[in-house]
């Protein structure tokens, strides 16, 4: 990919519309568009992983009593399920929408540093290896929950060893995309977009890399010590040397809860695009949104320990969590009381990208509600590991962030791939994930409600109505993805559908869209020349 330089010493781009072919175009991409393009393709196969564990414990769980799986495979599966799904699917798409979007959106010719980003989508792979791999070392998968407990994990095989090892690799992974995304952002936008011009998905990807620089070296602190207390002789968890197991939950939870916001600002910032094309409007709100953003990240610093009111907590450490995890109900608020002004009295026509965008708001409300029950100490010891937890994570992370993820891909796809995805399929799509995702969470919050606890392999009688009605729910929603990869990513891949034109959605804003439809390889080589909006490209 060197440029071939002229008498005068100027680099010649004439060949820069030409992608060089071949495995060695992937194996070494620098491209952004390219690399963006394997995090995409790598989160989907760690999603087939992820959700293939968790078909598995929906067919132990179709009835009372062990059909297919002993307790302890169980808990592999759960725990994997948890661990491929968050570290492995969500967040690497997430990063893969980054890589894509980022610098067509401010018109950066490419991301900051090229070579450390195409470094840090490869660490995923002998990471993921590793964790999907680890069913197959003595002793099978680590078994302690995704949180990794202590003093579980002191018990495990050495399979435990080797998800330490690759949740280190991933979270290097994660810090190096970070410190690219928020280098590209601040030093590489074109000249007059200034920062409350920017697209809100910029600005929630700039405030995620920073929470994510200041968590991942707290998770690599905690699993770290647990490193040491399995094979060199520390006590820092285990209570037979003086150690406090109640200690690594403070410090997981202190990564874990920025953690999730980490997986759902970018979703935030993608319906925010999404939405003001549909609606025919400008976002209502944009500076509002802004600080709301960066008021729940700041706030998720303080709230961590509401995952762990029944550990024993004084009251009056109850009552300061309690009341800082509603504090976040606000800005959260702000930003959904925004996207319906936003829809209100626009033109809104209910393509596939809305479609995903008003169901994220629709089901990601019914989450933040039943987190906001959490949040009460008194409600969440009665509540506290069973379903019903289960049903809101699931509530706030499937329906949130994969359903971003969704609409997003239908909003941006015509422009990477320079054809028009079939709309039928793309509905039927959102229809059946919709219907299927509540047929199998809702009846969790009421086995919850009624006291099934989670990470069980058996059940008594009473819950066994719920729980078959949820996992064919489940191995409905599972089919869906399948449905999406064969019938609208395939034929996008291969170019088969109707030619996208520069401008597929003719409200849409951003400079994305004023470059052609598939994008060039290489895109905004000189920085482009915007209109007072910064949106739209002048000459």
């Amino acid at each position: 990919m060197s440029a071939v330089l002229d008498h005068h010493g100027h680099a010649d781009h004439g060949d820069h519309g030409h992608a060089p072919s071949g495995w060695r175009r992937w194996v070494f991409a620098t491209n952004h568009k390219d690399i963006g393009t394997l995090y995409l393709l790598f989160s989907f196969a760690m999603l087939m992983i992820g959700g293939f564990c968790a078909m598995m414990i929906r067919a132990e769980l179709f009835q009372p009593g062990l059909q297919l799986i002993n307790p302890e495979l169980f808990n592999q599966f759960t725990t994997m399920h948890g661990l491929i799904m968050v570290f492995g699917a969500i967040m690497p798409a997430f990063v893969g929408f980054a890589n894509w979007m980022i610098p067509l959106q401010i018109g950066a010719s490419d991301m900051a540093f090229a070579r450390m980003n195409n470094f840090s989508f490869w660490l995923m792979i002998p990471a993921a290896i590793m964790l999907a791999g680890s069913f197959f070392m003595p002793g099978g998968a680590p078994a302690a929950g995704w949180t990794l407990y202590a003093p579980l994990t002191l018990q495990m095989g050495p399979s435990m060893d080797a998800g330490i090892f690759a949740m280190h690799i991933l979270g290097a992974s994660s810090i190096m995309g970070s410190i690219n995304i928020i280098v590209t952002i601040l030093n590489m936008r074109a000249p007059g977009m200034t920062l409350m011009k920017m697209p809100l998905f910029c600005w929630t990807w700039l405030i995620t890399a920073y929470l994510l620089i200041a968590v991942i070296p707290v998770l690599a602190g905690a699993i770290t010590m647990t490193l040491t207390d399995r094979h060199f002789g520390t006590s820092f968890f285990n209570p037979a040397g003086g150690g406090d197991p109640v200690m690594y939950q403070h410090i997981f939870w202190f990564f874990g809860h920025p953690e999730v916001y980490v997986l759902i600002l970018p979703a935030f910032g993608i319906v925010s695009q999404i939405i003001p094309t549909f609606a025919r409007k400008k976002l209502f709100g944009y500076t509002s949104m802004v600080y709301a953003t960066a008021s729940i990240a700041i706030l998720s610093f303080i709230v961590w320990a509401h995952h762990m009111y029944t550990t024993g907590m004084p009251v009056t450490g109850q009552l300061f969590f309690m009341y800082a995890t509603m504090l976040i109900a606000i800005p959260t608020g702000v930003k959904v009381f925004n996207w319906i002004a936003t829809m209100w009295r626009g033109s809104m026509t209910f393509e596939t990208p809305m479609l995903w965008a008003v169901g994220f708001i629709f089901v990601f409300t019914m989450g933040g509600f039943t987190g906001l029950i959490l949040s009460m100490a008194p409600l969440d010891q009665q509540l506290h590991d069973t379903y019903y937890v289960v049903a809101h994570f699931h509530y706030t992370m499937v329906a949130g962030s994969l359903f971003a993820l969704f609409g997003g891909f239908y909003y941006w796809a015509p422009k990477w791939a320079g054809v028009m995805y079939n709309e039928t399929r793309g509905k039927i799509h959102f229809w059946l994930s919709l219907i299927f995702f509540n047929v199998t969470f809702f009846p969790q919050h009421f086995l919850g409600l009624a006291g099934m606890p989670r990470r069980y392999a058996d059940y008594p009688l009473q819950f066994a109505d719920f729980n078959m009605l949820s996992s064919i729910g489940a191995f409905g929603f599972g089919l869906m993805q399948v449905y999406f990869f064969l019938f609208i990513v395939v034929p996008l891949m291969r170019g088969k559908g109707e030619t996208a034109s520069q401008r597929p959605w003719e409200a849409a804003e951003g400079l994305e869209w004023e470059v052609p439809s598939p994008a060039p390889f290489h895109t905004f080589e000189n920085p482009p020349k915007l209109d007072a909006t910064a949106t739209r490209v002048i000459g």
